[in-house]
């Protein structure tokens, strides 16, 4: 047994580590509804944050009340108001909020002081610090409705905040901001997380929701095993926000959607959308390579896009060596030409410094990737890797299960990205009669 534990638990903690490394000294900022407390999650989101604390991540949590306040309400016998998705808080409701926010203060406090012998959090010191790092302003009157003591964030006091997690203590933040006259104002969790995410230029912004993430691709083409979009690039997610109705509740697509894109369109690389209902989402989201939810990416996507014909000279002129040397086949100016719109391309001030080619076959559901090319002047700083996510995440909107490529030189840096060898006789009949015997190139598989 002990021989068995440690054959997998010695690679996946080899697998974790690169993951340790990077994100020491990164800030988190996260977001975790109200819904996942009254859910009974926080005991383990507690030591989960506590473990990711301890590896050198400083971590900014923000808790959201929506159920906790509902229940206050319906123990006074008041009823709940919305406009515009947006509570409206009078003062009953905000005599509800601020009671709901002191006792999940004290809670969350509370789960973050364990340190009881033979759990995750024996011997750790997690320090939690609260404190009136939002300003606030009203919403006011939209539409000839007063939403009184509802507000949006005005400021987020980015000093204090730094200084605290500097210290090594972590940020509890409720949806709560003050105006400079001392009034209070409720606030929407998920704006302040986007906010103080935004303001601190965090380098990830996580939701824990009642949603297990997005899904861009239908049914009938999704994963079996994860039917939702683990990465999407900023400007896909903004394509699919067009296309969605506006969000009033939780659990509509858009709702959590809007405030990602919207962080990762104000200098947040990385926005995630994670169901606090799967026991660890936390961690398997940032430890594992895959995660488990929705990842919003800002790629910098002026520079990594698809191929116009504009591009055709800029190509030619990037993978001509390397038809010279024979790692690429040749190709002329015209099958460029014509399958431009085929190319995946990586620019930068005017100048493409790295490529790749998808070529599909439908009804095998797999395409092939070819000239996957990057410029000698950038080798090792991952625009192949770049590249590479980005033509899987066609193929997959495509509703392709797997990619393909043929390689004489290049067969290690594929087999390190999860390609596995195949016999040639596994390609499509239409690519097997176009395969070089002579050429004797090898076949890679990666299935998406």
């Amino acid at each position: 047994m002990t021989s068995v534990f440690n054959f997998t638990f010695v690679p996946w903690f080899r697998s974790v580590a690169p993951y340790i490394h990077k994100f020491r000294n990164q800030t988190f900022v996260v977001g975790i509804a109200g819904e996942a407390i009254a859910a009974g999650k926080l005991p383990h989101l507690a030591q989960d944050l506590a473990m990711i604390q301890s590896m050198g991540v400083k971590i900014v949590l923000v808790h959201g009340f929506r159920p906790q306040v509902a229940e206050q309400l319906k123990a006074k016998g008041h009823a709940a108001k919305y406009s515009h998705g947006i509570r409206i808080t009078d003062s009953v409701a905000l005599d509800c909020a601020q009671e709901a926010a002191g006792q999940l203060r004290y809670e969350i406090e509370a789960a973050f002081s364990q340190g009881l012998p033979n759990t995750p959090m024996a011997d750790s010191t997690v320090r939690v610090i609260s404190g009136n790092f939002i300003t606030a302003r009203p919403v006011g009157i939209v539409d000839g409705v007063d939403f009184q003591h509802s507000g949006v964030v005005r400021k987020v006091d980015t000093a204090g905040i730094t200084k605290t997690l500097d210290m090594g203590a972590m940020v509890l933040l409720s949806p709560f901001g003050f105006s400079p006259t001392g009034d209070a104002f409720n606030l929407a969790m998920e704006e302040v997380a986007t906010s103080v995410a935004t303001a601190l230029q965090a380098d990830k912004l996580i939701f824990l929701t009642e949603v297990p993430g997005i899904r861009m691709r239908p049914l009938e083409v999704a994963c079996e095993d994860n039917p939702i979009d683990t990465e999407l690039p900023l400007a896909a997610a903004e394509r699919l926000l067009k296309d969605l109705p506006a969000a009033n509740q939780p659990s509509d697509v858009a709702f959590y959607l809007q405030h990602c894109v919207k962080a990762c369109k104000n200098g947040v690389e990385r926005s995630h959308i994670i169901p606090y209902s799967v026991d660890g989402a936390i961690l398997l989201e940032v430890y594992v390579h895959d995660g488990i939810g929705t990842m919003v990416v800002d790629e910098k996507l002026e520079e990594l896009r698809e191929a116009s014909p504009d591009d055709v000279g800029g190509i030619l002129q990037l993978i001509e060596p390397f038809e010279k040397d024979g790692t690429l086949v040749k190709r002329s100016r015209t099958e460029i030409e014509r399958d431009v719109g085929n190319y995946t391309i990586l620019e930068h001030d005017g100048v493409i410094f790295a490529c790749a080619a998808l070529y599909p076959y439908p009804e095998a559901r797999t395409a092939e990737m070819a000239a996957l090319t990057v410029s000698p002047d950038v080798q090792g700083q991952g625009d192949g890797e770049r590249v590479l996510k980005r033509v899987e995440q066609r193929a997959k909107a495509a509703g392709l299960d797997s990619i393909f490529v043929l390689t004489t030189r290049t067969m290690h840096w594929f087999i390190k990205r999860g390609f596995v060898p195949v016999d040639p006789e596994w390609l499509p009949e239409a690519r097997k009669r176009k395969y070089n015997w002579d050429r004797k190139s090898k076949v890679f598989v990666k299935k998406l």
